[in-house]
């Protein structure tokens, strides 16, 4: 197992100088290294995969895409199926022509994906608007003021539906940020745990 230094993580460049967070002398494994909770749980990730072999990273890699696809309801077989000749290949079980061919079967659903969330979120914005237009409109109209009413609808029209559909979900965004950073942090250290044990398991 290799041994990890600042001088050793310099050589990478990564983008503030490992001093701020370790002592100018530290060194250790890869496995000490990632158990250093003053460094942000995404850096160590990121100077792990630069000491640990080939097949470590790989299979670290299809573990984090599986988890990924354990939250989408009907995955794509097509992803499934990289994962599972990515799994192979870094065991030695599969051809670097059978992953080519899986990374561009599973590159064809991510852009099959893209384009189905484009459209959906287009739906959604489009609704967000009409909404917004539909209740100010019936407003002004109770309130007498038609001519009012017809100068929002043409400024609403003429806006962008994604600027009117963010604005609408700010507050939304506010109340779940202190979930989702909570989700976040849970997520990076499952993440640690699992390369430790893969490090483990696979460079004794």
């Amino acid at each position: 197992m290799q041994t990890i230094t600042c001088d050793a993580i310099r050589k990478h460049k990564p983008c503030y100088d490992p001093a701020t967070k370790l002592p100018e002398d530290y060194s250790g494994t890869v496995v000490d290294f990632l158990k250093q909770e003053q460094v942000p749980a995404h850096d160590r990730i990121w100077v792990a995969r630069f000491f640990v072999t080939d097949k470590t990273n790989r299979l670290f890699a299809v573990w984090c895409a599986r988890q990924a696809l354990a939250l989408v309801p009907n995955p794509d077989p097509r992803s499934t199926a990289a994962c599972d000749v990515a799994e192979r290949f870094a065991n030695g079980e599969a051809t670097k022509e059978e992953l080519d061919a899986a990374a561009e079967s599973a590159w064809a659903a991510a852009e099959s994906a893209r384009v189905a969330a484009k459209a959906a979120a287009k739906a959604a914005r489009a609704a967000d608007t009409a909404a917004w237009v539909a209740a100010w409109a019936a407003a002004m109209r109770m309130a007498g003021k038609a001519a009012d009413t017809a100068a929002w609808v043409a400024r609403v029209a003429a806006e962008s539906a994604a600027d009117t559909a963010a604005w609408a979900r700010a507050a939304e965004s506010a109340v779940a940020a202190s979930a989702e950073s909570a989700a976040w942090a849970a997520e990076s250290a499952a993440q640690i745990n699992y390369l430790i044990t893969l490090i483990e398991r696979e460079e004794p």
